[in-house]
């Protein structure tokens, strides 16, 4: 029989169960030692890139053996061999690709579903068992934020809570800032002021998306700390307004800090969503909001949609009350948890220390110890 010319090759590998895998993904997925970075503590990070590829690939051959698949590919003869259970869990248009930062990925929750179950842990145990670094971790991933009890309550301890699983997002406010009252606050969290739900630093692109609030001291009347779960919020928006939703999500809005020594202008939707319409992201900061550029005729309906967004993230049910005791350190995903602060006594003594850190650190560090297990 005549060898089959590249035309005639096949341009995809089907399974016995039907399922399609084109030749340019397969070529673009192989991981032999040619293709990515090798060994068991390599980064698999690919050495190739897709103009390195034949424009032209089709399978020549495919033999399966022991649960695997050797496939040679035309024209150029490279051999790889795939896992079978590794094409089945990635099979072209399967399912929704992950995304550990969407909405699917979280357990969202109101004030009631956590009251009596803060997440958390002592520092000690934080530090000393991987096993329980890691439950804590995984929570600040899917609940949006943990607890950590008995931080020595000294000068900035914070740092080290953030160097305990990432690194430290240096801003304008320095490693870390304070939060205290000052004679004249250019920041309203710097004042005994009662403060509505929202994020930090909407301003900034990227947003720092961990924050971590340390208490030192907190002698005060009031002064007690809210969080509230935003993408939850988001979620019972879409189901009750769709088309609200729908509007914040498309809206620009553009947010403004400045002092004598910063002048940060960020612009983003408040409800951000990935390209398959998952919550992604909340971005919401009434005392940083510029006007809104839209059209006269369109702001009646955007401040509508914004309106019930603002209801529903300030609901007594949604919003999580606590009180910060001195070594209690409050760590959270700014890019989902809206913190809150009720007004206190000026007098009474009131001091945190507060930095940025990001969840891609976290989410690495966790990986890691999974990886040690």
């Amino acid at each position: 029989m005549a060898a089959r010319t590249p035309d005639e090759l096949p341009a995809e590998l089907v399974l016995d169960d039907g399922a399609r895998y084109p030749a340019i993904w397969l070529r673009d997925n192989c991981t032999c030692a040619g293709c990515v970075v090798p060994g068991s503590a390599g980064s698999g990070q690919k050495l190739f890139g897709i103009t390195d590829l034949p424009p032209d690939l089709r399978i020549e051959s495919a033999d399966r053996e022991a649960g695997t698949v050797r496939v040679v590919f035309a024209p150029d003869g490279h051999q790889a061999r795939y896992d079978l259970a590794w094409l089945a869990a990635r099979r072209p248009g399967l399912a929704v690709p992950p995304d550990d930062r969407a909405e699917d990925s979280k357990r969202l929750w109101e004030a009631a579903d956590l009251a009596d179950r803060l997440p958390g842990a002592e520092w000690e145990a934080f530090t000393g068992e991987p096993a329980e670094r890691a439950r804590c971790l995984e929570a600040l991933l899917t609940l949006g934020f943990v607890l950590l009890r008995g931080v020595p309550a000294g000068d900035r301890a914070v740092l080290d809570v953030a160097r305990s699983f990432g690194y430290v997002r240096e801003t304008n406010y320095g490693e870390l800032f304070e939060v205290r009252v000052e004679e004249n606050p250019a920041n309203l969290a710097f004042s005994s002021l009662p403060i509505t739900p929202h994020t930090d630093n909407p301003y900034r692109e990227p947003v720092p998306t961990i924050q971590l609030l340390h208490c030192l001291a907190n002698a005060a009347s009031g002064g007690d700390s809210g969080l509230v779960d935003g993408f939850r919020a988001a979620a019972a928006l879409r189901r009750a307004r769709p088309a609200a939703l729908d509007l914040l999500a498309r809206t620009p809005v553009t947010f403004r800090y400045a002092d004598e020594h910063a002048d940060l202008t960020a612009t983003a939707p408040l409800i951000g969503v990935d390209p398959i319409g998952r919550i992604r992201s909340i971005r919401f900061n009434n005392r940083s909001m510029c006007p809104v550029a839209l059209a006269a005729g369109q702001l009646p309906a955007f401040y509508a949609a914004y309106r019930a967004f603002a209801e529903l993230l300030s609901a007594p049910a949604a919003q999580l009350n606590l009180r910060l005791e001195p070594g209690d350190c409050l760590v959270f995903d700014n890019t989902r948890i809206l913190h809150a602060r009720t007004g206190f006594t000026a007098g009474g003594r009131r001091h945190l220390q507060g930095c940025y850190a990001d969840l891609d650190s976290a989410a690495s560090a966790l990986a890691v110890l999974r990886r040690g297990r």
